[in-house]
């Protein structure tokens, strides 16, 4: 259970980082600028997605006990 959290925040770290990096990087490479933001979006889903499945894995093992 404890790993379902910590990648979580691993997540949002990603996502902090990569939206950084984006408005960094926008006036001097767009391109690269646009890969970052694309990462961004990309860990902000998979952190969005895990909650859920760590709430319901929670759920499931709570209502089991």
């Amino acid at each position: 259970m404890k790993n379902l959290r910590i990648s979580e925040i691993l997540y949002w770290v990603i996502a902090v980082i990569s939206a950084y990096e984006a408005f960094a990087r926008w006036e001097l490479n767009r391109e690269r600028a646009l890969l970052f933001a694309g990462f961004c979006g990309v860990s902000i889903f998979m952190a969005l997605f895990r909650r859920h499945y760590r709430k319901k894995f929670d759920k499931r093992s709570n209502s089991s006990e």
